[in-house]
């Protein structure tokens, strides 16, 4: 893998050199493909479209997320930021690469998250779409454009990725067509209707599972702390280092959604029924109610309680989605038609 590392340094270096006059785009880019991104923007967006693409982005995107944790425990993929440093392949000459805000990670890098997240509950959208426009337009061109847009957006991602050197382009590779394969098969199986033990179960499941991978691989000498270890040490800046990035988080985030996503369906099977103008006036308030959910500011310390509330957060979402916003939209909206 040396060889191939190498090349992936060099690539960085050629692509910040060319681009870095376009850094803040890359940032952009890179915060789009945030696996919280599909939690927090794309979500609410797809479900006050579709409910059914919207509970199928959630579902997709807290199983590859989840998917991608046990992937990046197995695999120990190191990230370009701090293997520059522990590979002593540089100490004559240092290449000219630069960290960014977004580059200290303290997960393993493969696969990339962000990539297989993004390159999942994306297909979700542009399957839909592609099917829409077709069944509306028998245009062939009109419905390979959302395909064109998912390949882009990918590519993207990736480069964005590799550009402020959180991933080798074999882990965003790997990302992408993992993501792919996910976005297939999960998006056959959307769990709309099902009842909340069901997603009790798979929250259970994934924790379960993530714990018992964690204490088999500890049994077998290996330290899974090696890669936040290796990111404080080679970050920058201290301050880049973010507990949100660590692999717990992903865990939590994706059992909080899932759960959230059971008692929002709870609460109010099949949804509130809403014309288009309610419909977009929820999202603007969801999307308003979300951004500051995304900023409470959460206690680092014990992280015990940090993972808890995180936790709590996300169950938050779907409710603030399906039910509590769409609710009042729906009780305002009706009164007003009576009177």
């Amino acid at each position: 893998m040396e060889a191939v590392h190498t090349q992936g340094i060099l690539f960085a270096e050629t692509l910040q050199e060319r681009a870095m006059s376009q850094e803040q785009l890359w940032l952009v880019v890179t915060h789009m493909g945030d696996p919280k991104a599909a939690f927090l923007l794309l979500f609410p967006f797809t479900y006050f479209v579709s409910r059914r693409a919207g509970v199928a982005v959630l579902w997709v995107a807290a199983v590859s997320e989840w998917l991608n944790l046990v992937f990046k425990w197995i695999l120990f993929g190191e990230r370009p930021f701090w293997w520059i440093g522990e590979s002593g392949l540089f100490v004559n000459k240092q290449p000219k690469v630069h960290q960014f805000s977004s580059t200290c990670e303290t997960g393993p890098g493969s696969p990339s998250g962000h990539a297989m997240v993004t390159a999942a509950v994306w297909w979700v959208v542009v399957s839909s779409l592609g099917s829409f426009l077709y069944s509306r337009t028998h245009s062939v061109v009109l419905s390979v454009s959302p395909y064109l847009f998912y390949v882009s957006m990918l590519l993207a991602i990736g480069l964005s990725r590799i550009f402020i050197l959180a991933h080798f382009p074999h882990q965003v590779v790997a990302g992408s067509i993992t993501g792919f394969i996910l976005g297939v098969v999960l998006n056959r199986r959307v769990p709309e209707g099902r009842p909340l033990l069901f997603f009790f179960g798979c929250s259970v499941a994934m924790v379960l599972g993530a714990l018992l991978l964690h204490a088999a691989l500890q049994q077998l000498g290996i330290d899974l702390s090696w890669s936040i270890a290796l990111a404080k040490k080679w970050c920058s800046r201290p301050e880049w280092i973010r507990l949100d990035t660590a692999p717990f988080s992903s865990l939590t985030r994706d059992c909080g959604a899932l759960l959230g996503l059971g008692l929002a369906q709870y609460w109010k099977p099949g949804g509130w029924s809403l014309p288009w103008a309610p419909r977009a006036l929820s999202l603007a308030i969801s999307a308003m109610g979300l951004y500051h959910v995304n900023r409470l500011p959460l206690p680092v310390q014990p992280q015990g309680l940090f993972y808890g509330l995180f936790f709590v957060k996300y169950v938050i979402v779907p409710q603030v989605v399906m039910v509590l916003v769409p609710g009042v939209v729906h009780l305002f909206t009706h009164r007003k038609k009576k009177d």
